[in-house]
Order: C-alpha cells, then sequence, then structure tokens
C-alpha cells in the first residue's frame, strides 16, 4: 500500500477491490467485457495503449497524468466535456499489473480511484486478457456512488454518461488492437 492511499487521501471504500474482491454493498457496480481482436501481437498492442493512458486519450478524454506510464501512486486528471461544461475526474492509481513473458493466456490492467473534486467516489479498471485461443478482451469494471446531492440527483444522465464513456473506451482498445493511428 503506497503513503497516499495509507494517509487517506482516496476518497471511498473498497479501495482495490477491481483486483481483488466485490466491490462495496453501497456501490453501483458496472462490468462490461468486449472483444477487441486475436493473438499476442494485438494483445501486447492494447496493453502497451492501456498503460500509456492511450485508451483514455482515444476515448476523447483530455488526460493530464504525472507519468507518461501507468504505476502504482500516479496522479492522473482526465477531463471531458466543452469549455464551462467540462468536467475534471481526479484519480490516483491503485494497482498495477503488467503483462508476463511468453505466448500463453495471460492479462494486464490497472486500477485507479477516485479522489476529492470527482463526480464519483470509487474506482474503475481496464484489464485486457488473451485466452488460450488466442481471442483478446478488455474488460472494465467500475464502482461507485455520486460524491454529491448534484451528481446523485442527476442519476439517469450519469448512468448514461458512464455506459456512453465505456463504449469509447471499448472503441478505443478496438483501435489500438487494430493499429490505428
Amino acid at each position: 500500500m503506497n503513503a497516499r492511499i495509507a494517509a487517506g487521501e482516496l476518497n471511498y471504500g473498497g479501495i482495490g477491490s477491481t483486483e481483488h474482491g466485490p466491490p462495496p454493498a453501497d456501490a453501483e457496480c458496472l462490468v462490461t467485457h468486449a472483444y477487441v481482436g486475436e493473438g499476442m501481437a494485438t494483445y501486447r498492442r492494447v496493453v502497451q495503449g492501456m498503460l500509456t493512458w492511450q485508451l483514455q486519450k482515444r476515448a476523447g478524454l483530455r488526460v493530464r497524468a504525472e507519468s507518461d506510464v501507468v504505476v502504482p501512486g500516479a496522479r492522473v486528471v482526465s477531463g471531458f466535456g466543452v469549455g464551462p461544461f467540462r468536467i475534471n475526474a481526479p484519480c490516483e492509481v491503485v494497482w498495477v499489473r503488467r503483462p508476463v513473458p511468453g505466448d500463453g493466456p495471460q492479462s494486464a490492467g490497472f486500477g485507479y480511484g477516485t479522489l476529492p473534486g470527482h463526480p464519483v467516489r470509487g474506482e474503475e479498471a481496464f484489464e485486457v486478457s488473451i485466452e488460450a485461443a488466442g481471442q483478446v478482451l478488455i474488460h472494465i469494471t467500475a464502482f461507485g456512488v455520486p460524491s454529491n446531492w448534484l451528481y446523485a440527483a442527476g442519476g439517469a444522465v450519469t448512468k448514461r454518461a458512464r455506459r456512453h464513456i465505456t463504449s469509447r473506451y471499448i472503441r478505443s482498445a478496438q483501435e489500438l488492437a487494430a493499429g490505428v493511428d
């Protein structure tokens, strides 16, 4: 556990749950799986893009990160929206799993948790796996609760926005898989 987590700066319960266990009972959880391609080269391209913030950038988010590579403890602010309607979402990476050498089935990914100022209190994880048959899949897990009454009041809009950005992450992973620049 890094010092920032120990200092309590992350603002939700269940830190690390996207990697090791069920989300907190009071949190809404969304789990999405999607096919992105075939083969080890595809897997490695998607993982490389995911671990260098390209998944978020290609999804249309403005990304400001402390590190060009996803590492535990790195802080990142993703922004979405336009002009005065831009929402910034500060997070901290709470876990990372890197790819391993070899061609067998495996997965790599990371999870980040929300910091004060984020519209949700919770965690989101991105994992890419390659199955024994060579299928490459992306798995996105997110849990959270609105951070304040305003976001809670916009529940239906918030759910739609979450589904929309998740679909953009999937499209982004498919572009990475295809080698689209």
